[in-house]
């Protein structure tokens, strides 16, 4: 969440952040003001009156006769008072702590205007769709040929948007998991597997609730949510905790499997394996100190790992710059890395960027003591580094030949135990 006090000091900033996102704030920021000013009101009456009842407490002892009968009196009067401060007291901050859930993060003055991906600004072009001479099939056609992906049966057993992964194209999916996680801890961070059900604190903290309810999975008798990614639990690792300054940045490398309703997505990405319930991911994690330059510095090191994968798969791609109207509730800036998939005859999203400055760190109470021994609120910022099956999409379909076989990329065959996927005799 934003601090309070930036709220309380530059609402028409916090507001046009708002409006640069699409989302309509103007009057939440009006109530949360009026909120903060009941709040700071009702405590500076409580605060005075308990300091005038340890005040009167004294003048009791000493006090004789119609005076002390006074004092006990006023003392009453105090006490009842306090009594009706409380109750008030805690409405109040209840539901301003509620209402700041909903306030949005401020962008980056770098984030592009508009109000959909479609207005997302390209940073970068790497590599050159491959132009192919002979008909080309999608990944649907070759995951059938090769035996790769069964979608009928995953229906039979788990309803739309399944499927199953198999032979060589299961072994094609924990190759490239496993590829990206060893590149990341060449590079320092450190692995985890984490689990995939959390409490509702963890949702809440990481900012995907409130507002994101419908896209997640519910076990509504434990109380408990299924994760959409592992950025949700990884970082909220260190949730209520404070470390030392010498321990940041913390890099983290977590995997775990994925679910999404994908509520409000009937119609769309239907077909294949691109917008599916369930998936997996390894997910960078970052928590460093609060400073803007050194979030800045570690978004662009989790954005170049992000591609650094992409490249050694020898897929072409494209960086954008999202717009304030992608972006999202708690982002200050995010990048989209774009995958070539012919069959779409574009690039389709693989990875996003995120940076979040404070943003979560305050909802999950995650503090860091500096070098002067001020306690400070860590920044986060968090990366797909690869999601499957979204990314065998572009292997399979970039890689086939004429024959209907796939080659298998360079960096992946010691995992798959072959160069080449072909047709089964």
């Amino acid at each position: 969440m934003l601090d309070l006090k930036k709220i309380r000091e530059e609402p028409e900033a916090v507001k046009a952040g708002a409006r640069k996102k699409r989302i309509a704030a103007d009057d939440l920021i009006d109530g949360i003001l009026r909120l903060d000013e009941s709040r700071r009101k009702l405590q500076e009456e409580r605060d005075r009156l308990k300091s005038r009842q340890r005040e009167a407490g004294k003048e009791i002892a000493s006090a004789k006769g119609e005076e002390r009968d006074r004092r006990i009196a006023e003392q009453s009067k105090i006490a009842a008072r306090v009594k009706e401060i409380e109750p008030e007291l805690s409405r109040v901050e209840s539901e301003l702590e509620s209402v700041l859930l909903r306030v949005p993060n401020i962008p980056d003055p770098e984030v592009p205007e508009g109000e959909t991906d479609a207005d997302n600004v390209e940073i970068r072009r790497v590599g050159k769709p491959r132009e192919f001479g002979f008909a080309p099939k999608d990944h649907l056609a070759l995951g059938e040929v090769l035996d790769l992906i069964d979608i009928p049966r995953a229906a039979k057993l788990a309803g739309s948007r399944t499927y199953i992964l198999k032979n060589e194209g299961a072994l094609l999916e924990l190759a490239v998991l496993q590829y990206t996680l060893e590149s990341l801890i060449r590079k320092g961070f450190r692995p985890m597997i984490v689990p995939t059900l959390v409490k509702r604190p963890a949702l809440v903290g990481t900012a995907y609730f409130p507002g994101g309810e419908e896209q997640a999975y519910a076990c509504e008798k434990d109380d408990l949510f299924l994760i959409g990614t592992s950025e949700v639990p990884v970082t909220a690792y260190h949730s209520g905790e404070v470390l030392a300054e010498a321990e940041l940045p913390k890099l983290y490398a977590g995997y775990s499997t994925c679910y999404r309703r994908e509520a409000g997505a009937a119609g769309k990405d239907t077909k294949g394996l691109y917008r599916i319930h369930q998936f997996n991911k390894v997910e960078q994690v970052v928590i460093c100190r609060a400073d803007m330059e050194e979030s800045k510095r570690y978004h662009a090191f989790i954005l170049e790992n992000a591609e650094e994968v992409v490249r050694d798969l020898g897929l072409p791609y494209r960086v954008v710059n999202v717009c304030g109207g992608d972006l999202g509730m708690p982002q200050v800036q995010k990048f989209d890395i774009e995958t070539w998939m012919p069959s779409r005859g574009g690039y389709g999203e693989t990875h996003s960027a995120s940076r979040f400055h404070d943003y979560q760190s305050r909802r999950l109470d995650m503090r860091y003591r500096d070098a002067g021994g001020k306690i400070r609120f860590c920044h986060t910022l968090n990366n797909t580094a690869i999601a499957s099956p979204r990314i065998l999409i572009s292997i399979l379909e970039n890689y086939q030949e004429a024959d209907g076989s796939v080659t298998v990329p360079e960096v992946l065959r010691k995992w798959v135990g072959k160069e080449r996927i072909a047709p089964r005799p």
